[in-house]
């Protein structure tokens, strides 16, 4: 393991880099520039690709999980935090190119792994947190199962990342992720959390 010298938050940094060039083949220079290093201390500290593309995905999940905070502090009902979180995912996917998924997931399967894991021990949690305080608000059916509808959240995520199922050439990332979760969180709202639903997803 490498002894960071680089802030671990200004990693998060390296992911334009990374959008447009590509994770195997962004320039070390480039990459250097971007972090205010040279390419001698980053290829000191980050020895292969392989490791800079985990710590920058680790970097960027922590600066995801700093605006949920932020997020959580701006709005107090879980319909208008629900939809808070899908215009950050909606607005974090508009900058990802299509095929970047399919290179993390073929070329850098630890670091897949790891994005997964946070899917299953962060977002899983949080989105059944949501569900149940909007339950007790009144803004969720009482009558869904709180671990299903998690389940089937992320499990549509999994099926957004899927290329089998969405290739990126063939279909706008975007368009697919509106499709699939605001359509489905707008569906087990009660008439109160709808009305409020409605007002956010006409912003998306």
């Amino acid at each position: 393991m490498p002894d960071f010298t680089l802030p671990t938050a200004s990693l998060e940094a390296a992911m334009p880099v990374f959008y447009r060039y590509g994770l195997h083949t962004a320039p070390d220079a480039v990459l250097a520039t971007t972090l205010h290093t040279t390419e001698a201390d980053l290829a000191a500290q980050f020895p292969s690709r392989e490791l800079l593309v985990h710590h920058a995905i680790l970097a960027d999940i922590e600066r995801q999980k700093r605006e949920h905070v932020e997020l959580f502090a701006q709005y107090s009902s879980a319909v208008e935090r629900l939809y808070g979180l899908l215009q950050l995912g909606l607005r974090d996917l508009a900058a990802v190119p299509g095929q970047f998924y399919v290179d993390l997931q073929t070329g850098f399967p630890k670091t897949w792994e790891a994005a997964m894991d946070n899917v299953n021990t962060y977002s899983a949690p949080q989105l059944q947190q949501l569900l149940n305080d909007g339950i007790r608000n009144r803004m969720f059916r009482s009558d869904i199962n709180i671990q299903l509808v998690t389940k089937i959240i992320v499990e549509q995520l999994n099926m957004l990342l899927n290329p089998q199922v969405f290739p990126p050439d063939r279909y706008n990332m975007r368009e697919v992720f509106r499709s699939i979760f605001l359509y489905y969180i707008r569906g087990i709202c009660t008439e109160e959390g709808a009305r409020i639903a409605a007002e956010h997803f006409a912003r998306l």
